[in-house]
């Protein structure tokens, strides 16, 4: 435990400190530092406000809390008190005085000055006169103090029975400041204890309820959701590069058009959601143009060269994206308070506590022996979250869970126990190299089958999947893929450029097995076909060299609606714009190619839409930026020190900051100061006080011998006195 000298107040301990301790404090508390203190006085007077004691208070274990109550009520007898054992008290003390919370000396502890209002918890009588007081206390007093006692909350009445009363007349209850609560008072709960602030210990951890596995099992099953996680993503990005989905004004993504990327997925809406999540926070998706007019959620140029990559590194990216992301995507498809659904990447999710909460249950994961026990395993998991942190919002533990079903689909876990290289994901560390072992070798074939099916024995190298799934649709998924071959998807090789020939040059060259003979008879009478018919402008026309073809055309009852009028024996025209004339001959069952002005063909390939990539830090830029931060305002500490020391002795604050942190440091030390202060009706007047608190804008201070309120904002100087 480190300990300073004693110091007549909590801007003089801090002085002492070297740069190391006021560094940590400043890692630990990052909201002190921003923007950065021009001293140690206007520093102190931060950690005496209420908004940071809070904050810090949110981050303390039930143990940390129980050593700071009982130090704020009984400094001097810690060990007695704290139902935990010396050493974890010790423990406890020495953060409780890093993050200045508690200041002095571990033989004179003094707390900050508004951490007994945050806490609310009344002292009560002395501890001693507390069994006299139960003395003859009757039956449904004592039934209503113990039920209070044994739940460890407050009560609340709509009006004071009798009970109440005669607690209340006993000083063994106390009355809230909302007068219709109240609450057992310190001293009188470690009465009814027997002398403990608690009946159970604190420091004892809650156990997570575990259950044997093996971790190769475990490691196995991570690594396939790992690899179904990227698959989905290259998919669903790739599909809505040529088939963009619009942003809705709100800024999010429709309901529509996540129930057919969930259809595209196969998969849920919820898991669809999160894949849609992940590659926006990676920066694989984000808002662009495909019509310079409507915005469109469009890949961005990042996502090309992520293709790239190994696919344990391309993992390793939506990965960490997931693990920062601040936005809480168990909500999407929930309804809200307007009973209006909750659309994914819409801006509402945002929820900046969400990385630590989820990186805390992570950690806890990994660090357990074993997978979570059915049924049992995630309620003890929680129960241990809430010992760590019990002042954190009961929705946070929904968050938790959430984080636990999500990292089943990103791969950092399988079957409930977390994978080996979750850890090294955790510590910033290359997860990726502990991935790659355990993904499926890429292969460079398909088995190609006489049913006009070809299937892949594994996952494909990314060319060969990207030409497969050009040329062929994909029937089925799982260990093996299976891919058809059809009229439609051959001829959405040709539509792309490809010949007759390069189709078959890349059929037989990627298949293990001969192509079959039905495969190629469909290839021939594809092409046979393709572009026997051209469309052009007129609104539209049709010209073909086979005068047979436009005759089956024309006369077709299917082609009514398209209004088609012959004007030669190989002209027809049509008053239907190209773009909906096209897929309706398609549609009847003919592969008809566009026509330039010039007669040449126009390859009907579908545009591929990018957006911009946001700008992004390099991993590790966040940590290099934040202890450049703590190490400028540290400096910025030490030079303000100097100055202040350098001014004259006595000298006034008059500005509103100077002010505040004087007032503070004298509440802190328990001076008295002389003010300046103007009262309402404007009459000046000059007053000694010694301060008791200051917050939410005004000066609470002992004006001899009585306590008054002074508005902060009405005080023009003041002068330390000591």
């Amino acid at each position: 435990m480190s300990t300073t000298g004693a110091a007549r107040s909590l801007a003089d301990q801090l002085r002492g400190w070297p740069d190391e301790r006021l560094a940590a404090l400043i890692e630990a508390r990052p909201d002190l530092g921003v923007p950065a203190p021009q001293d140690s006085a206007q520093l102190a007077a931060r950690l005496s406000t209420r908004p940071a004691v809070v904050r810090a208070l949110d981050s303390l274990s039930l143990l940390e809390l129980t050593v700071l109550e009982a130090a704020l009520h009984a400094p001097g007898s810690l060990h007695d008190v704290v139902h935990a054992a010396p050493a974890s008290v010790d423990a406890a003390l020495a953060r409780l005085l890093d993050l200045a919370l508690l200041w002095g000396t571990p033989e004179d502890l003094r707390p900050v000055s508004v951490l007994a209002e945050v806490l609310a918890s009344p002292q009560g009588p002395p501890v001693g006169e507390v069994p006299r007081l139960l003395e003859g206390l009757s039956g449904p007093a004592r039934a209503l103090l113990d039920h209070l006692d044994e739940r460890d909350a407050d009560g609340r009445f709509e009006s004071v029975t009798e009970p109440v009363r005669e607690l209340l007349d006993r000083r063994l209850l106390q009355l809230r400041e909302d007068r219709r609560h109240v609450s057992v008072p310190w001293s009188v709960r470690v009465a009814l204890r027997g002398g403990r602030s608690t009946r159970e210990p604190v420091d004892v951890v809650p156990r997570v309820a575990t259950s044997e596995q093996s971790q190769r099992i475990a490691d196995r099953a991570a690594a396939g959701a790992a690899f179904e996680l990227v698959r989905r993503t290259e998919l669903l990005l790739d599909h809505w590069g040529s088939h963009p989905v619009g942003v809705l004004r709100a800024g999010g993504l429709g309901v529509r058009d996540l129930r057919a990327a969930a259809t595209l997925l196969a998969v849920e809406p919820a898991e669809a959601g999160l894949v849609v999540e992940t590659a926006a926070a990676a920066g694989l998706l984000a808002p662009g143009s495909a019509d310079d007019v409507d915005p469109a959620w469009l890949p961005t140029e990042a996502y090309d060269a992520w293709l790239t990559q190994p696919v344990a590194q391309r993992w390793m990216t939506l990965a960490r994206a997931w693990l920062a992301n601040p936005r809480l995507t168990g909500l999407i498809g929930a309804r809200d308070e307007a009973d209006r659904p909750v659309n994914a990447l819409t801006p509402e999710l945002e929820r900046p506590w969400l990385p630590p909460a989820r990186r805390e249950a992570l950690t806890e994961l990994v660090e357990t022996e074993g997978v979570l026990a059915a049924g049992t395993g995630l309620p003890s998991l929680l129960d241990r979250l809430r010992w760590r942190a019990p002042r954190r919002p009961a929705g946070r533990e929904r968050a938790v869970t959430w984080a636990v079903e999500e990292a089943a689909v990103i791969g950092l876990t399988g079957l409930g126990g977390p994978a080996t290289y979750a850890a090294a994901l955790l510590t910033d560390g290359d997860a990726a190299a502990g991935l790659e072992p355990l993904l499926p070798a890429a292969v460079d074939h398909v088995l190609i089958q006489a049913d006009l099916t070809a299937v892949a024995p594994g996952p494909l190298e990314q060319e060969l999947a990207r030409a497969i799934a050009l040329v062929a649709d994909v029937e089925s998924r799982g260990g093996a893929t299976t891919y058809r071959f059809s009229d439609a998807s051959v001829r959405r090789a040709f539509d792309a450029g490809w010949s007759s020939v390069e189709i078959k040059e890349f059929l037989s060259s990627s298949s293990r097995t001969p192509v079959p003979q039905a495969l190629d008879y469909l290839v021939d009478d594809v092409s046979r076909r393709f572009g026997t018919l051209r469309v052009g402008g007129a609104e539209a026309f049709l010209r073909s060299d086979d005068e047979t073809a436009l005759t089956a055309l024309v006369t077709d009852p299917g082609a009514a609606g398209l209004r088609l009028r012959r004007i030669a024996p190989t002209v027809v025209v049509s008053d239907v714009p190209l773009h909906v004339l096209l897929p309706r001959l398609r549609e009847l069952g003919h592969a008809p190619v566009v026509e330039a002005a010039d007669g040449t063909v126009r390859i009907a390939r579908p545009d591929v839409f990018r957006s911009r990539t946001s700008r992004r830090r390099p991993a590790g830029a966040e940590l290099a930026r934040r202890a450049a931060r703590t190490s400028a305002v540290v400096a910025a500490l030490r030079s303000g020190d100097r100055i202040a020391a350098s001014r004259p002795a006595g000298q006034r604050a008059a500005l509103p900051g100077d002010i505040l942190s004087l007032l503070r440091t004298a509440a802190e030390g328990g001076d008295r100061v002389w003010i300046g202060y103007v009262d309402h009706a404007g009459s000046r007047m000059e007053r000694v006080v010694r301060p008791l608190r200051v917050d939410g804008g005004a000066l609470l201070a002992d004006d001899e011998g009585e306590q008054r309120s002074f508005a902060v904002q009405r005080i023009s100087e003041a002068r330390l006195l000591g």
